[in-house]
């Protein structure tokens, strides 16, 4: 068996109702930053917000009776138990979604919420997976694999057809890949409908499973990462044999990249990536030569991140880009400092957020001060005259 373009129109076919058909927009602000002329999908607009809908429901379409009335079963900490569990619960269909025990609370209450039943075992993804297969052994039940699935695969695949017949023109896709379901079942589409289109894979640097055995070697994973839903230890059997001959390469990201890139899409389009809904984007920042000047369609495949990952994100951006920054100060300890440090500061248009005042640090002299000051700026720039206004009244600070 192998994954055919008529196997992707098929599966548009059957989802065409379903699903959404998620929006293609050109960003403007996006192109001006990367370089490149960008299309972003907004997959993260899917009822559980991520693509992962597509293939889960194309395989519950193509189940028997028979295979329907037995219920199925996945493995998954991720969006696609959340796919798999709403639609089979809007097909009747019984679903058992195996999880691993740390998955976060969220994530097991929304896919239990969808009507699934929700076992937790094991200590990682793969322990998980062996409890699911002998789940299935035992209750007879059919395995809905996340990504290592020709069904499942064309499911993925209706993404680039939609995007392909809104913007034809496209010369390149950025495609995330994690096991390697969405890029098998886009890169077969893309090619058939455009054999000139240039596809790049998009992993994280921590997780490169696909590009180690693209190169014939042995992969090195391990290590936290945002993009968490792309943090795959292994690629799938079937989705390497269908999307490597049509990959032209596959780029590492460093974990800044997915973090601006989540950042971006928040500030810029007003919506929510999660790490790994974000990598296409990473890709083009980290790598902007490879692009530049070039039509690009970027998938946000999802939007599901937890809401304090989010904000903890979003400040480091802040902090990236000097819009937050604490500043030292060092002066005599006498009524006074803090309150003309504290004008100054006011008076140049930045907002404190923090203040601390240390008196006992034995680097500091004993009739001295010590501030800590967190201070929210427009830009670098005007950080950058607040330090030096700080410095001409006499307050001479530095970054901490």
């Amino acid at each position: 068996m192998t994954l055919t373009f008529t196997d992707i129109e098929a599966a548009a076919a059957r989802l065409k109702g379903h699903v959404e058909r998620t929006p293609l927009r050109h960003s403007v602000t996006l192109s001006q930053i990367t370089g490149a002329q960008v299309w972003v999908k907004f997959e993260n607009q899917q009822f559980t917000a991520a693509y992962k809908e597509r293939g889960a429901l194309n395989k519950l379409l193509l189940l028997t009776d028979e295979e329907r009335a037995r219920g199925v079963i996945a493995a998954s900490a991720g969006n696609h138990s959340q796919g798999l569990a709403y639609h089979a619960a809007r097909l009747g269909v019984p679903v058992t979604i195996v999880m691993p025990r740390n998955t976060p609370f969220t994530k097991v209450q929304h896919t239990r919420d969808y009507g699934a039943e929700v076992v937790l075992e094991g200590d990682s993804y793969d322990e998980a997976y062996g409890h699911a297969l002998a789940l299935k052994q035992l209750r007879g039940l059919v395995l809905v694999h996340p990504f290592d699935d020709y069904d499942v695969m064309a499911g993925q695949g209706t993404v680039a057809l939609e995007m392909l017949q809104d913007q034809p023109d496209l010369e390149m896709l950025a495609i995330p890949v994690g096991g390697g379901g969405l890029i098998g079942g886009m890169a077969t589409a893309a090619k058939h409908m455009n054999p000139k289109i240039r596809i790049f894979g998009v992993e994280p640097s921590m997780y490169p499973s696909f590009s180690a055995r693209m190169k014939g070697v042995e992969a090195v994973v391990g290590g936290l990462t945002v993009a968490e839903g792309i943090a795959v230890k292994t690629i799938g059997e079937l989705t390497y044999a269908t999307a490597a001959p049509l990959i032209e390469e596959v780029l590492l990201v460093d974990e800044p990249y997915f973090e601006r890139g989540v950042a971006l899409y928040c500030n810029v389009e007003k919506t929510i990536a999660e790490g790994a809904g974000a990598a296409s984007l990473a890709a083009l920042l980290q790598y902007p030569e490879k692009f530049k000047g070039k039509r690009v369609g970027l998938i946000l495949t999802g939007g599901n991140i937890d809401t304090r990952l989010l904000a903890s994100v979003l400040t480091r951006e802040l902090v990236r880009d000097q819009r937050l920054v604490s500043l030292r100060i060092v002066g005599d300890d006498r009524p006074g400092l803090l309150s003309k440090t504290s004008e100054l500061i006011g008076r140049m248009g930045a907002n404190i957020i923090e203040v601390a005042h240390n008196r006992l640090a034995l680097d500091v002299p004993a009739k001295g001060a010590e501030f800590d000051i967190m201070i929210e700026t427009r830009d670098a720039r005007h950080t950058q005259e607040i330090i030096d206004a700080l410095r001409e009244a006499g307050y001479p600070p530095r970054p901490v």
